[in-house]
């Protein structure tokens, strides 16, 4: 019926070679943050996500992008994703948005979570000038997804809303130019910028990891509630919403699944297709971590549909075993 993606990895492409390959150079044409205040002592306190980390001259926020120079916050990641790739819709995963079509993907290192499974820690969990980039302006992403016939840009494999400003400014000119914008994130962030952004998402997929505030922080380093807030928030404007939840054995019980199931019935969430992932250890989840069993899956879609979800997804799993 549709296409899975079996395993997610990142390609690097290197199709967009503006100085002929990536570069290390120092970074430069950093963008001043929105959504900060200014404190005493040239102190800063972020105001992008919950977090709201108070950052300290040459000190960063815990996404690792947003620095503090003399008492002004800048992000680093603007204009120097790490990773661009064209993928089908299908891997982000968005099965039910433009069904078997393509998207140029693009990524920043950064993330305001700290998950011990993640899959692409090795950009998420370092420094924009830890890596290569490509110098790439909102102008040129326009200029390369045109070059390469592409009508949908993604902003995924890292979490886009800590490079806030270069994926807002990305998708407005996207939108200008009559192209679609697709949001991969773990929906992190405070009321007031995800209503800025949002007009400018046409699709998102959000992952809701957990139904325990106190899993979310132990495992994340997260909360539960602003998630369901961002879903609610991006549903309003009428954003399209596909989510995703990595079942990670010994992380849930099938109480708490059943709960997140009817959260999502009772919030009007029930014809949003979720995506049940399969788990494969990596990063901090590899001792005393194995794949998540194919069974557990089938039994968590089937308590899924016995709450009133009606379209779920199995992801990570041979065709045969959906």
């Amino acid at each position: 019926m549709y296409k899975k993606v079996i395993v997610n990895v990142i390609v690097i492409v290197k199709f967009y070679q503006p100085e002929g390959r990536l570069t290390h150079k120092p970074l430069t044409n950093m963008k001043e943050c929105l959504y900060y205040t200014k404190l005493e002592d040239h102190v800063v306190r972020c105001e992008l996500c919950p977090h709201q980390c108070l950052i300290k001259p040459d000190g960063r926020g815990r996404c690792r992008s947003r620095v503090n120079r003399e008492g002004t916050l800048y992000s680093e990641a603007y204009g120097h994703p790490c990773a661009l790739a064209i993928d089908p819709i299908e891997k982000k995963p968005l099965y039910h948005f433009h069904p078997g079509e393509k998207c140029l993907s693009l990524a920043c290192t950064g993330c305001n979570l700290r998950c011990k499974g993640c899959q692409n820690h090795d950009i998420s969990q370092i420094r924009p000038a830890d890596t290569e980039y490509y110098p790439l302006s909102p102008k040129d992403l326009i200029s390369l997804a045109r070059n390469h016939r592409q009508h949908i840009i993604a902003y995924t494999y890292t979490e886009p809303l800590t490079w806030y400003e270069y994926t807002l400014d990305c998708a407005r000119l996207a939108h200008d130019n009559n192209m679609l914008n697709v949001l991969v994130s773990a929906g992190y962030i405070n009321d007031e910028p995800l209503q800025q952004i949002a007009p400018y998402i046409d699709a998102a997929n959000i992952d809701l990891k957990y139904f325990s505030d106190e899993t979310y922080r132990w495992m994340s380093g997260a909360a539960l509630q602003p998630v369901l807030n961002t879903l609610k928030t991006l549903r309003e404007h009428n954003v399209w919403l596909e989510i995703t939840h990595l079942m990670i054995p010994a992380t849930e019980t099938a109480e708490e699944f059943r709960a997140m199931c009817r959260w999502l019935r009772d919030n009007g969430f029930a014809d949003t297709p979720l995506h049940l992932t399969r788990f494969f250890p990596r990063y901090q989840l590899q001792k005393d971590y194995a794949p998540t069993p194919i069974a557990t899956l089938h039994q968590a879609k089937a308590i899924a549909q016995e709450e009133g979800i009606r379209h779920i997804h199995l992801g990570n799993v041979p065709s045969s075993d959906e």
